[in-house]
């Protein structure tokens, strides 16, 4: 039964996804409001965001969470290229900003819960915790994303779209007339509008970073590179180097600041380690568990088994090797439907 005295504050972007869960929790006879996270110069989202919550007449707030942001998504995204690695910041920012300063803002305005427009949906279990479960539509399931959501986060949020498809969601917003109805799905990284990760890296350190050695696997001296921040694992192209047969930067030392390449068969392993682990059904893993795997947004699940190293270590082994597993990325675990957790590759 709905508790019509529950006040929801949707996390509004301006964009389809989140406007449309306003209408929807409107249109279910809960009290609901909208606000944005502030985050840098966002100005346009704000215009449109507030737009649409004047066309649904609900309450519009601003929350500032530019020193979270930058914190723990902006410093953290070039703190992990420096030092070799290859960040999430969407992962980082749900965790840390999203459900975390801005959930703090939400509840601070006198708000039961935060919803948003992901495509995920919640479930209790028989012991009262919160479960994380995949979205429905699975083109546009966005767990991989959530997985680092702890029970506090998890139990004050509502996602109203996780049973329905992106097509589903278009179609609402054209009948609800919103002013989003036809605005394009935003693809890059926020706070980077032209994807060029380096430049921005480059830019807000003041400096271009030193160039080093491109070598083999055997340690052969292949080419020189122009800096460890404009290469991630797995990658082929604008290496510059000739080769009998084709070449993958298989590896990023950023301490002797050294790109190690090597032929295809050379970037899949079996096993992995990772660190920042949350889990969802349980505290703590015990013992062995067989779960499925992603060690990227939307790849294909594989089956692993994962184990605990120690406090806050993981061991997974998969049953078939897995191509560029990324250190900086994150490692998301499955049992079905049901979010088990994840951690960052090390």
């Amino acid at each position: 039964m709905i508790n019509k005295e529950m006040k929801i504050c949707v996390a509004m972007s301006g964009g389809v996804d989140s406007s449309v869960a306003a209408k929807i929790l409107c249109d279910n006879g809960y009290t609901v409001g909208g606000a944005i996270m502030k985050l840098f110069d966002n100005g346009t989202d704000i215009t449109d965001a507030k737009a649409v919550a004047e066309h649904l007449r609900i309450a519009f707030d601003e929350i500032d969470c530019r020193d979270s942001f930058k914190r723990k998504v902006m410093d953290n995204f070039i703190n992990c290229y420096v030092n070799g690695g290859t960040p999430n910041p969407c992962v980082v920012c749900n965790e840390f900003v999203k459900f975390g300063a801005f959930l703090d803002g939400v509840l601070s305005l006198g708000y039961d819960k935060v919803a948003t427009g992901h495509y995920v949906s919640l479930e209790q279990d028989a012991n009262g915790r919160t479960l994380l479960k995949k979205g429905a539509d699975e083109t546009k399931d966005q767990s991989y994303v959530l997985y680092g959501l702890n029970q506090y986060q998890l139990s004050h949020s509502m996602f109203p779209l996780g049973s329905m498809s992106k097509a589903q969601i278009r179609e609402l917003a054209n009948e609800y007339s919103l002013p989003c109805a036809h605005r394009p799905e935003s693809q890059d990284i926020c706070f980077i509008k032209d994807g060029d990760y380096a430049s921005y890296i480059e830019n807000t350190l003041g400096k271009k970073l030193p160039e080093g050695d491109m070598c083999l696997t055997s340690g052969e001296l292949m080419a020189k590179h122009n800096g460890i921040i404009h290469y991630t694992i797995g990658q082929r192209k604008g290496l510059g180097v000739s080769y009998k047969e084709p070449l993958f930067v298989v590896r990023k030392d950023a301490q002797t600041n050294i790109i190690i390449l090597g032929t295809s068969q050379e970037l899949f392993g079996k096993t992995l380690t990772a660190n920042n682990l949350n889990f969802i059904p349980f505290d703590k893993l015990e013992g062995k568990l067989t779960v499925t795997a992603r060690t990227r947004y939307h790849q294909k699940e594989a089956k692993a088994t994962i184990s605990m190293l120690d406090e806050n270590r993981l061991l997974a082994e998969f049953d078939t090797p897995q191509r560029a597993i990324c250190p900086g990325q994150s490692v998301v675990f499955y049992d079905g439907e049901y979010v088990i957790g994840g951690g960052i590759i090390e």
